[in-house]
């Protein structure tokens, strides 16, 4: 007998078709009879709608600010109402513990986490903070793509005022949606906080619009390698600092060197210094010549015969939006920006061409 969780919404996926895999230990749809490349291709050009259910759900009191202020590099103090900002909780040794949005609420912070560090974070947080809760009652929606808004608005008008990175509360037939305009895929979008108990309902609402397509775990990965967007256990880790994975923007200026909040974050020594003078290794994007797919942990070369590895592949696959393979890595940073770089696929190096890790451009509403 499987010790998977399942989601809230779990039989509706089965009913829909999709095919299942372990993620995270949840029993997540990973595709439905379209396949990850359809769905893929559907969200860009018009709207996915994703259950990412399986994310931690948490809710802080006000009164946390400043203890945040010491386990995030972001300038909570000077976030606004209604607005959420992306941000990593550090270790002491300048490590990720984890990446994940804070809201500041009315009432609360608002914070969602990746469910494979869920109880990471709940262990680490409640050394430091009073009054964190774990909701547990809610599902979380993704819809993503250039119609989002269309798809969304005749049920939630409320969200054309919205604006990337925006927050609200909202009520949808008695039930509270928690609504941020932001997601996971490089497009415009929505993730939407709901009672399990009114989940179905509201699924089954959007779906009405034939723009909406149901989508799962894989067109999600593609998506977001495409976007170049960290994933938690590829670039970033615990060993990884946020200046390694590419993420310099993550240190609010405020936090910085000369900032009026300047370091007080774990791991803020090494992370400055960085910051500062450059980190061991970089994150690069990489264009695989061929059609073969570079997978993550692949090892990688500047030599196509032999010499010690510079790197390895932190997340690979095909792009559909491209139709060509992609990957993300991290090397050597006095490895030459220009040089060819070979992978080591099934006993032979592979050439790869060095690139911004980013394939393709955001979609934003600003």
């Amino acid at each position: 007998m499987s010790n998977l969780k399942q989601l809230p919404l779990h039989a509706m996926h089965q009913a829909a078709g999709a095919k299942f895999v372990a993620f995270a230990g949840y029993d997540m749809p990973v595709q439905y009879a379209a396949g990850v490349m359809a769905e893929h291709l559907h969200t860009r050009q018009k709207a996915g709608l994703f259950d990412v259910s399986h994310m931690g759900q948490l809710r802080l009191p006000l009164a946390a600010t400043d203890v945040l202020e010491s386990l995030l590099p972001a300038d909570i103090r000077g976030l606004p109402l209604g607005r959420q900002c992306y941000s990593v909780l550090t270790t002491a040794s300048g490590g990720v513990l984890d990446d994940l949005m804070i809201a500041r609420r009315a009432d609360d912070y608002y914070l969602v986490v990746n469910a494979s560090r869920r109880d990471e974070d709940l262990q680490h947080l409640n050394q430091h903070v009073k009054g964190l809760v774990s909701v547990d009652d809610r599902a979380l929606l993704a819809l993503q793509g250039p119609s989002a808004e269309a798809v969304l608005a005749p049920t939630i008008p409320e969200v054309l005022q919205m604006r990337f990175m925006d927050v609200a509360v909202i009520p949808w037939q008695g039930h509270d949606l928690w609504i941020s305009r932001s997601g996971y895929t490089g497009e415009d979008g929505f993730e939407i906080s709901i009672s399990c108990t009114a989940a179905e309902a509201f699924v089954h609402t959007l779906l009405k619009n034939d723009d909406v397509a149901l989508c799962g775990l894989g067109a999600r990965d593609s998506l977001r390698m495409e976007a170049g967007m960290p994933l938690y256990g590829h670039e970033l880790t615990e060993d990884i600092s946020p200046i390694e994975a590419g993420l310099p923007w993550v240190i609010h200026r405020s936090r910085r060197a000369n900032g009026k909040s300047a370091g007080g974050f774990l791991g803020a020594d090494r992370i400055l210094r960085e910051l500062e003078q450059g980190a061991a290794r970089r994150h690069i994007g990489l264009r695989p010549q061929g059609r073969a797919p570079m997978r993550d942990g692949v090892l990688l070369y500047d030599n196509p015969n032999n010499g010690p590895s510079v790197g390895f592949i932190t997340s690979g696959g095909f792009s559909p939006s491209n139709r060509a393979p992609i990957a993300m890595a991290l090397v050597k940073s006095e490895l030459d920006s220009s040089a060819p770089i070979f992978a080591e696929v099934r006993g032979k190096r592979l050439e790869a061409q060095q690139v911004a890790p980013l394939f393709h451009s955001p979609n934003y509403k600003r």
